[in-house]
């Protein structure tokens, strides 16, 4: 491949390689040429490559080629030299005019016509006068030219007419003569290439849209019947904007000619006959016209339909602002005519027309306020319509009747999807008294016409929908009214409908309804059930409304329905006869219409029960299910009615029918097991239903298409259903009852869940619906019964085949497929087998009968079973033996029918067997379809084998790989030859593509020269499908593209791929829209900047051409943003979303300003439609065309608003994430001083409020819900960011007017309770957030809460409910909670005194006394709601303080987001208050009742369980507890704050305690933040404290009382020390402990040593959190043993200390800095707490006692001593330690020789440590040993340590100290010296002082060298001088007898202080004004331990 890429071909190349592969060879180099011709300089070449282009049109290219030749050619012309241009036109012309006809000449006649084609599309005028003779020469080929030909050669004229403009004027009539009489031409291809061709003509052709416009519809109309979708989208194209032309001629036409333009009238009139007269004609007498004749055929209804909306698309929005009352009337007037309504199914199919225009004009092309409007316009026509209704029946106009309702279904239907789309901005049409929409749809609920009543409900569904608050008042007006027209029968019916539909709507409310609506619902039911047989005219609407009115209340849910359960029940057994006996008396008497009345009754029972069972599982319980039994059995027994339906007349047939639909629906829904003893009746029926047994109507099933595979829609042509017309379409399609869904087919859908992609629910017709039902349910019931009667059934489908004939056999066989494929899906799902042999063989013969059916549809549900079927039997032999008859078959078998079934049934073999299950098939499977594959003589079979191609690729996996290559070559070579009109052949070529790719999957990465050359194929594969015409096809080729970049990204050009993708954005088709988005979504996960600058560079291409395309400067962004505003379809829209997103996540930060501009330009949209109004008509209708097309006319829609609301959001967060910078406004202003093109976040704050405010104050909920969490976002992450200018002032402070203003409407009575709690919260984060510090401005936003409040206090009902009591659940604890996280933050401002926090508190305290009482309600509601299930029973009947007991489980939610915040103000609370004791007293009088006479300590013991308990056993009760981090935070605070409450409450809370640090301690297992944790850590700290406190008055109350000998004995584990686990508290505290120890140093757990895996960890530095947890956790170890009593803490102790010790072993490491590590200060502090406790002093424990503290200090001399594997222990800290021990427990260790040897072998060791820090604080401590007041302890360490510190000191004047450490090392020796001597005795002083004196002298420096000496040695000299001076005058005789002793040392001392004074007096002076003796030691410990 890569020497195709070169400018010439390479003839050479080419002739090496084999036939097959050159024409891939030459297709590559004209891609090659197609990119690089424009980059490069031809002249030299030009000559060369026109001979090689010239010369490969006689080489027969293929259809992609030839268009690529031609392209080429024509560029290379346009660039280079044009002077033989001519030579090769006259070239190609004398190919066209050849008269070879033959096959093989075709291909090279079809590019000569390509060719000309091209020349003049890129040179036009250029080519001068020679277009005549080109245009006459190809229009004489069209006259002969076969189908193919035919296509090329009009394609070919477009392109000419498109290049030449207005010059070709001359020519425009033959043309149009010519083309237009192959508008009906047989091939679908050359109907569309037609159709192309005329609309290109007419852009010049003045004729067309004047003169000829009639014969321009009549053959628009004529082309439309027969026609395909294609055909129609073309012809739809051409009349609609004919038609748009002739009302509104191009400026430049219409100058040039004096035109008469045609009126409006005019144009719709001729629209409307194509609509109801086809393409008949006009020219037939009025007579026949009356009669009405055969109906339009639904392709030419469907055609005209496409078209209108293309007229009013392409005269734009504006204009159908200005005519929409005239479109309006018009196409109502279309639905109202007979000839649209001749049967009701045709009804339906118009009125879905109508709707289907209405929907696309109105929906897409107007803006909200346009649409209102329209809204108006709507409601007028239809009270119009009702008050001609109200007329006509005095005249009794039957006729005007049923043509009114089809207008007011349809403009009913419209109106509701108008404002659902609205959604809450569509509340001016509801409030404006003008225009009435609420009173005029409600007076269509008394239209005589069913339908139009159900249209009325179900448009009051919408607005309730829409507009939630409105479904309550409606719901009560029409119980009302319901109430007060009982008599009339449509009253009954039309107000039971609305209501039905308002219930139906509650779960698309989250708010939903108040509970009180359920009771009132079933009065009314049971009323009107009761009243049915008092009044036979009212009997049946009262039957029927009341069961339908039951099963819409169903729809509410379990917690409703559970109340009406036992009713319900009650009312289902009497609607059926009790017994058998009854059953048959009932038969016998009865006339027709009791009948029918007792057949609906039983039918909407049955309809009621089935929408409880679909809505309410949870209350099936055993014994409901036993109980719905006994009607539905009863049910069963009556199914078939046949006895009664010939005594009383067939009209009862359709009663009967529902009764069997209603019956089999619910079965369908309940456990087969429940009715398994009826199955063998239940089969009968259902076989009966399907077959037809009983119906003389050959009425099929629905079900066909889905229950076949969704990838074989493109045999069946289902891929319609894709389609942006898909709910015109269906009515197209193959199947009789597709598209005709109504309404009024069945009632109880008006309730049911609208089916995704439906606007409106559709149900189908009786016939139709009872099939379906009987078909799921047989698939259901199939796979529990035994083999005998499967055997029997099957064997009963094959004679019902055999019996049928013609039509009739056609309806059964798809019917009876229908119902196996249900069976076989329930066997798969169930995972049974089909049955023995005999069943096998049955079902085999069966389905292979079918292969050979000429009904497509049926051999595609034929291979579907047989796939289904080897899945269900999973044996080799029988799925070989499937395999080898359809081998048999493709191999003898000529013709297409059976070549297509059986290679599909291969297909469905693999795909349902899988690779491994068919892999010894695969060799053989392959190769048959490669050969069919290539049968060009049928495409059919081509499309057949490809198709079973892919689905074979795709089951097999890797075990295809072996096929790769010769599959591929395969498709290449039909890609290159297969006409481009068999777009089903193209379709499954791209599914086969995209297969392979994903077959060889990740290689295509390699290098490898195969896979290179694979990848190659499928590159060039991909470019063919791109360039296809079709767009199923180029969707195709995305997807291959797509596959190819998720598995080799590198080779996928990007520059080119991503401009085709923006181009297809604007499709219309919605598969080609889809497929681009989607490959888009994923190239920017990966490279989103890559993907917009590339359609960047689009846009700036663009500018240059008039392509279609809209992107401007806001790029991709801004197109996906707008493509959101025009898009229904879910998964597009879904993908747009995640598209941006992943742009958002990639690029917002660096491209700042853009996104942000984006968000704003899409929130602040404002119409610009009432500017445009002032223009008049002149200019407007002068400048029409061009300019509004640029700028899209439809600001956007509430739902974009929405998301780019949450993109601002993801935008805060996003910059949070990358910068810190962008939050600080001095370094965002230096930045930007540095870098102008640098954006940070801070820097757009105004524009961030600016779009949170436009968005909270929005008309729609949703919006106001984003903008106030936007607002929020922007509260919290700007609220301490400084302002520069200002210092003390916050930037958020200029702003607090917006936010006041963006929360008051929040507020408004009117605002919903979900938008209210967002807002209180809101409010919340700004009071808390400290910007605002004035008292006043504060006020604002805290009159809003205080409002709130006020709301909170007026308790349950006292408002007029409009939303269910869930939802004022919600508003109150959202309150509540706001003022709670208001009070925290004033308490805990409090502590840090500002002039804010007693600003808050002044705000708060008015509010406290009724707020505590209120959160303490709160507290014990949640305590009740978060009970085990087991305790309902104990819940209050009535609801708590803010719940009712039916909205339990809503509640639920609500108290546990709001729980956390609310406990935590309680609690600070209780502690400033002293647990609540300054509580008001006037509260006092009203409380003390009779029952209330708890004292005041009885209240605070409640209080206290009810905040623990909330804390505690919150997580016991909800085990899936996901409290945030932060919500533990505050529980934890809480805790920590009721201190107070603590030391109280110990004595009667020893269990709670227990209880808590059990839960404390789970909190720990499942929360790892360490914020957390150091909490729990502070809360168990209190708890102890609280224990000691207690203990403490406990000890000193009984001292008081004299029992002093029983002191010691308070405290936990009594006189035998055993602690009780789960009843003490310093049990559970250990355990805690212990877990946290163990999980920071687990070299604690001495098993971890003992295991063999083990490696010993060295001792490391614990990271900061995780160090003060260590800390902590010993400091309350510590603690533990005084709560104690002594035998108690025996029992603890030895694990204490040998937590303490190990502690102190693992972190005792040194530090860069000298510092202390917090676990080893708190293990020290704690040694010292345990050796000093009053435990030593007690007698009874003594020698237990002693034994503890010797081998505790054993252990730390052994973890002292020096160890190679822990080279950076801390020397000082074990020091410290062993001297600690020595210290505090000397009495316990005098005399221990060993311990005594052990401390001074460290001692010895430290003091000649190369460490000069370890010496001194060697000397500190052993000074303090040495001081000891017991001299039994520090005698032996004098003696043996005292010579070595001397021979130290000595040493130094040898080597003079170097650094300031051994400087202060001498000192510190220096001073235990010199205390030595102070300690000595008089006699013994002499001796010391000669150790001292000396020494010192020897540090002096003589006169000459001081100056020279460094500064340490002058510190030293200065020292040993100042001591000197200083122990002469203490010490005077023994200082003179030392001195004198040696006088060389008195010289030395002389000369120095000589030195000394002369160097300063004043410095003397100064000297001896400050005390020389240094105080303190330099080194010094965080702690002080001794």
């Amino acid at each position: 491949m890569e020497l195709a890429h070169s400018l010439l071909l390479n003839e050479d190349a080419l002739a090496q390689i084999t036939e097959a592969k050159r024409p891939v060879f030459i297709f590559e180099w004209l891609r090659f040429l197609d990119k690089v011709l424009v980059a490069v300089d031809v002249k030299e070449k030009q000559k060369k490559l026109v001979e090689q282009l010239t010369g490969l049109i006689s080489s027969a290219p293929g259809p992609p080629t030839r268009k690529l030749l031609a392209k080429n050619l024509a560029t290379l012309y346009s660039i280079g030299d044009t002077f033989t241009v001519f030579q090769t036109l006259d070239k190609c012309n004398d190919i066209i005019k050849s008269k070879d006809d033959t096959p093989a000449y075709l291909p090279t006649k079809l590019a000569a016509v390509a060719c000309v084609g091209a020349f003049y599309e890129k040179m036009g005028r250029m080519l001068g006068s020679s277009f005549p003779d080109t245009i006459n020469n190809l229009l004489k080929a069209l006259k002969s030219a076969e189908s193919q030909g035919r296509g090329e050669i009009l394609l070919s004229l477009q392109k000419v007419l498109s290049g030449l403009g207005g010059a070709a004027a001359s020519c425009h009539r033959d043309i149009y003569k010519n083309a237009r009489s192959l508008l009906t031409d047989r091939s679908m291809a050359v109907r569309c290439a037609v159709a192309k061709c005329l609309l290109e003509l007419q852009n010049e052709a003045v004729f067309m849209w004047t003169t000829e416009l009639e014969n321009m519809a009549t053959l628009c109309f004529k082309a439309l019947e027969g026609s395909n979708y294609g055909v129609r989208v073309a012809v739809a194209k051409l009349l609609g904007t004919v038609m748009a032309t002739a009302l509104m001629p191009k400026q430049a036409a219409v100058m040039r000619q004096n035109v008469k333009r045609a009126t409006l009238e005019e144009v719709l009139e001729l629209m409307a006959t194509g609509f109801l007269r086809g393409g008949s004609g006009f020219l037939k007498s009025g007579g026949e016209m009356l009669k009405g004749g055969a109906s339009v055929s639904r392709e030419v209804r469907v055609g005209v339909t496409q078209a209108y909306v293309v007229f009013v698309t392409t005269l734009g929005g504006q204009w159908l602002e200005r005519n929409f009352a005239t479109f309006l009337s018009h196409v109502l007037d279309l639905v109202s005519h007979p000839r649209a309504t001749q049967t009701h199914v045709e009804a339906v199919y118009s009125r879905r027309c109508v709707s289907f225009m209405l929907r696309a004009t109105l929906g897409g092309l107007l803006g909200e306020k346009a649409q209102i409007a329209a809204g108006k316009e709507i409601c007028q026509a239809i009270s119009k319509q009702m008050r001609a209704v109200c007329s006509s029946e005095n005249k009794a106009g039957a006729a005007d009747v049923s043509a009114s309702q089809h207008v007011m279904v349809c403009a009913l239907k419209e109106l509701g999807s108008l404002v659902q789309s609205l959604s809450a901005t569509a509340s001016p049409l509801i409030q404006e008294p003008s225009i009435g929409l609420l009173e005029t749809v409600t007076s269509v609920l008394l239209h005589p016409s069913m339908a139009a009543r159900l249209a009325a409900a179900w448009c009051l569904r919408c607005v309730a929908v829409a507009l939630p608050y409105q479904l309550t008042p409606l719901l009560d007006r029409c119980a009302e009214r319901i109430n007060n027209l009982k008599s009339s029968p449509e009253a009954v019916s039309g107000y039971s409908f609305a209501m039905a539909a308002l219930l139906g709507g509650v779960h698309q409310c989250p708010l939903g309804i108040p509970h009180s609506k359920g009771k009132l619902v079933v009065s009314i039911a049971e009323d009107l059930l009761r009243t049915a047989a008092q009044n036979s005219r009212l009997s049946l609407q009262r039957t029927q409304a009341g069961w339908l009115l039951l099963g819409a209340l169903m729809t509410l849910g379990p917690s409703l329905v559970r109340y009406h359960l036992p009713k319900m029940l009650l009312l289902w057994r009497n609607v059926f006869p009790r017994s058998q006996k009854e059953l048959e008396a009932e038969k016998a008497r009865g006339d027709s219409f009791t009948w029918q009345v007792t057949l609906e009754g039983r039918a909407g029972a049955l309809c009621a029960m089935r929408s409880f069972v679909a809505h309410c599982p949870e209350l099936l319980t055993e014994d409901v299910i036993r109980r719905l039994m006994t009607p539905i059995e009863c049910a069963m027994t009556m199914m078939s009615v046949p006895a009664i339906i010939k005594v009383h007349g067939a009209h009862l047939k359709a009663s009967a029918a529902m009764v069997r639909l209603r019956l089999y629906d619910i079965l369908a829904l309940l456990p087969p097991k429940t009715y398994e003893g009826s199955f063998n009746a239940l089969l009968r029926e259902l076989v009966a239903e399907f077959t037809l047994t009983d119906n003389s109507a050959n009425t099929t099933t629905s079900l066909l298409r889905s229950l076949c595979h969704y990838d074989d829609s493109v045999l069946m042509g289902s891929w319609l259903q894709e389609t942006d017309h898909k709910s015109i379409e269906d009515q197209v399609g193959l199947s009789i009852a597709s598209g005709s869904g109504a309404l009024e087919h069945d009632p109880s859908s008006i309730y049911l869940r609208v089916p995704v992609g439906e606007a409106i629910p559709g149900p189908l017709p009786l016939g139709v619906s009872v099939i379906d039902a009987s078909v799921a349910l047989f698939g259901v019931v199939f796979p529990h019964v035994g083999f005998p009667p499967r055997l029997q059934m099957l064997d009963h489908f094959a004679e019902c085949i055999k019996q049928a004939k013609g039509v009739r056999q056609q309806a059964v066989q798809l019917n009876i497929f229908t119902a196996v494929l249900s069976a076989l899906k329930g066997l798969a799902e169930n995972k049974s087998t089909l049955g023995p042999e005999e069943v096998r063989k049955s079902a085999l013969a069966l389905v292979m009968g079918a292969l050979d059916n000429p009904n497509p549809i049926l051999r595609c549900a034929a291979g579907e079973a047989l796939g289904r079927m080897a899945q269900v039997v999973g044996e080799a032999t029988f799925i070989a033996r499937m395999a080898q008859t359809s081998f048999d078959k493709l191999k003898s078998a000529r013709d297409v029918v059976s070549r297509t079934g059986h290679s599909l049934a291969l297909g469905c073999l693999h795909r349902y067997v899988g690779g491994i299950g068919s892999g010894q098939h695969l060799k053989t499977s392959v190769s048959i379809l490669l050969a069919l594959a290539q049968d060009g003589s049928s495409h059919e079979v081509q499309t057949w084998a490809l198709h079973s191609l892919a689905l074979i690729v795709d089951s097999s996996g890797p075990m295809y790989r072996g096929y790769v290559e010769p599959t591929l070559s395969l498709v290449l070579t039909l890609l290159l030859t297969v006409p481009p009109s068999h777009t089903e052949v193209h379709q499954c070529l791209g599914r086969c593509l995209g297969a392979l790719i994903t077959t060889v999957g990740p290689e295509l990465q390699g290098n490898g020269a195969t896979i290179s050359t694979i990848r190659s194929s499928c590159l060039v594969g991909c470019a063919i499908m791109q360039d296809h015409s079709d767009s199923l096809v180029q969707a195709a080729a995305i997807s291959c593209l797509q596959q190819l970049h998720m598995f080799a990204p590198r080779h996928v050009n990007l520059s080119s791929l991503v401009p085709c993708l923006c181009v297809h954005l604007c499709s219309s088709h919605l598969l080609l829209r889809r497929a681009a988005v989607a490959c888009l979504r994923q190239l920017a996960q990966r490279e989103a900047a890559e993907v917009c600058e590339y359609a960047m560079s689009l846009a700036k291409k663009a500018g240059d051409s008039k392509d279609n395309l809209n992107i401007t400067e806001t790029g991709l962004e801004g197109v996906l943003f707008g493509m959101l505003d025009r898009e229904t379809d879910r998964k597009l829209c879904s993908d747009i979303h995640d598209t941006l997103g992943h742009m958002l996540s990639s690029l917002a930060v660096e491209k700042l300003s853009h996104w942000l501009k984006l968000c704003k330009d899409v929130l602040a949209a404002t119409t610009d439609s009432e500017k445009k109004d002032e223009m008049d008509d002149d200019t407007m209708f002068t400048g029409l065309g061009e300019d509004d097309k640029s700028k899209p006319s439809v600001a956007p829609r509430w739902v974009t608003r929405v998301f780019a609301a949450d993109c601002l959001c993801r935008i805060i967060l996003l910059c949070e994430n990358a910068d810190k910078a962008h939050f600080d406004l001095a370094a965002a202003r230096s930045a930007q001083a540095k870098n102008p093109k640098g954006d940070l976040l801070v820097l757009h704050l105004s524009d961030l409020i600016r779009m949170a405010f436009m968005a909270a104050t929005d008309h729609s909920n949703q919006l106001r819900m984003a903008g106030l969490q936007a607002l929020e976002d922007i509260i919290k992450k700007f609220a301490s960011v400084p302002e520069p200018e200002f210092p003390g002032h916050v930037i958020l402070e200029q702003y607090q007017a917006n936010v006041g203003a963006a929360l008051r409407p929040a507020f408004s009575p009117d605002t919903p309770s979900d938008i209210t709690a967002k807002a209180c919260q809101v409010c919340s984060t700004w009071i808390g957030s400290g910007v605002v510090s004035d008292l006043n401005d504060l006020r604002r936003v805290h009159n809003l809460l205080v409002s709130s409040l006020d709301k909170v206090q007026a308790g349950k009902g006292s408002s007029s409910q409009l939303y269910s009591e869930s939802a004022t659940t919600m508003e109150k604890l959202a309150v509540l909670k706001a003022w709670a996280e208001v009070s925290s933050q004033s308490s805990l401002t409090f502590r840090s005194i500002s002039c804010r926090s007693t600003c808050l508190i002044s705000l708060v305290q008015p509010e406290l006394p009724s707020l505590s009482r209120l959160w303490l309600a709160v507290l014990r509601d949640y305590a009740l709601l978060t009970l085990p299930a087991e305790f309902s029973s104990q819940l209050p009947p009535d609801g708590g303080a803010f719940y009712t007991p039916e909205t339990i489980d809503t509640a639920r939610l609500h108290y546990r987001s709001s729980w956390a915040p609310v406990l935590h103000a309680v609690a600070l609370w209780l502690s400033s208050t002293g647990f609540g004791a300054g509580e008001d007293k006037d509260d006092a009088p009203s409380k003390v009742a009779a029952a209330n006479t708890k004292t005041g300590e009885e209240s605070i013991k409640d209080r206290m369980h009810l905040i623990l308990g909330k804390d505690g056993f919150q997580p016991l009760g909800v085990p899936e507890r996901t409290i945030t981090s932060k919500e533990r935070n505050r529980i934890d605070l809480n805790l920590h704050i009721s201190r107070q409450g603590r030391t109280e409450l110990k004595s009667n809370c020893e269990l709670l305690a227990v209880e808590l640090l059990n839960v404390l301690h789970r909190l720990l297992l499942t929360r790892d933040p360490p914020a957390v944790q150091l909490q729990v850590t502070a809360v168990v700290q209190e708890t102890i404290r609280a224990a000691q406190d207690h203990l403490q008055r406990l000890r000193s109350s009984r001292d008081d009382e004299g029992e002093k000998e029983c002191v010691p004995s308070l405290g936990e584990g009594g006189a035998s020390g055993e602690l009780v686990p789960g009843k003490s508290l310093v049990f559970a505290a250990m355990e805690l402990l212990v877990f946290i120890l163990v999980r920071h140093l687990p070299q604690l757990n001495t098993r971890v040593k003992e295991s063999p895996s083990h490696a010993a960890l060295r001792p490391r530095r614990l990271p900061d959190d995780g160090a003060r947890l260590v800390a902590n956790a010993v400091t309350i170890l510590a603690e533990l043993p005084s709560l104690c009593t002594p035998a108690g803490s025996m029992t603890i102790l030895p694990t204490v200390l040998f937590l303490i010790t190990g502690v102190l072993r693992e972190t005792a490491v040194k530090t860069a800095d000298g510092s202390v590590p917090a676990p080893v200060s708190a293990a020290l502090q704690g040694i010292k707490t345990i050796l000093t406790s009053p435990l030593a002093r007690v007698d009874a424990m003594e020698t237990q006692w002693t034994g503890l503290v010797r081998s505790s200090l054993a252990s730390v001399l052994e973890n002292a001593q020096p160890d190679e594997s822990r080279p950076d222990m801390d020397d000082i800290s074990m020091l410290t330690a062993i001297t600690l021990f020595l210290l505090s427990a000397s009495s316990e260790l005098v005399g221990v020789a060993v311990l005594q040897k052990g401390c001074m072998e460290r001692y010895r060791s430290a003091l000649t440590s190369a460490d000069p820090s370890v010496q001194a604080r060697c000397y500190q401590l052993l000074l303090s040993v040495f001081q000891h007041s017991s001299r039994a302890l520090s005698t032996p360490y004098i003696h043996a340590l005292a010579p070595l510190m001397v021979e130290k000191l000595k040493a130094a004047e040898r080597r003079r100290p170097a650094t300031a450490a051994e400087l202060q090392a001498v000192q510190e020796g220096v001073r235990v010296l010199e205390n030595l001597v102070c300690m000595g005795e008089e006699q013994n002083r002499v001796q010391l002082l000669a150790l001292l004196v000396p020494t010192l002298i020897s540090y002096l420096l003589d006169e000459n060298a001081v100056s020279s000496a460094t500064s340490v040695s002058k510190a030293l000299h200065d020292f040993a001088l100042q001591n000197l001076m200083r122990i002469g005058p203490l010490y005077p005789a023994a200082f003179k007898v030392v001195i004198g002793a040696a006088p060389e040392l008195k010289t030395c001392l002389e000369s120095a202080v000589r030195a000394n004074q002369a160097s300063s007096k004043a410095k003397a002076a100064a000297r001896q004004a400050t005390p020389t003796v240094q105080a303190t030691p330099t080194i010094k410990l965080k702690t002080s331990f001794f």
